[in-house]
């Protein structure tokens, strides 16, 4: 498994509310809930610590997990909002505001 980054889209709007992410997409105003541990990678997703970091420093030093086991669901997890427009994933560090 390569190195990936992953950073918060521009085109949706969020809060935070009892825990959990609330996003809404700007493209279509589709509305998605995550739950503890997707809002954990969330508000770690900077664009500059890669998903192994993210992943061992805020879910496997919180929760009984193999690293492995949690990267592997969690890069499954940001593909699925990659897809849906909520996350950006690439190789290199994300630096750009876009």
């Amino acid at each position: 498994m390569s190195e990936l980054y992953v950073a918060r889209s521009q085109e949706i709007a969020a809060r935070a509310l009892d825990g959990e992410m609330m996003i809404m997409s700007a493209r279509d105003s589709t509305l998605f809930n995550l739950n503890e541990l997707g809002t954990l990678i969330w508000q770690a997703a900077d664009g500059a610590t890669t998903l192994e970091e993210i992943v061992e420093k805020n879910i496997c030093a919180e929760y009984e997990v193999e690293l492995q086991q949690a990267l592997e669901d969690a890069e499954a997890f940001v593909r699925e909002l990659e897809g849906l427009g909520i996350l950006r994933v690439s190789h290199q560090p994300i630096t750009d505001a876009s």
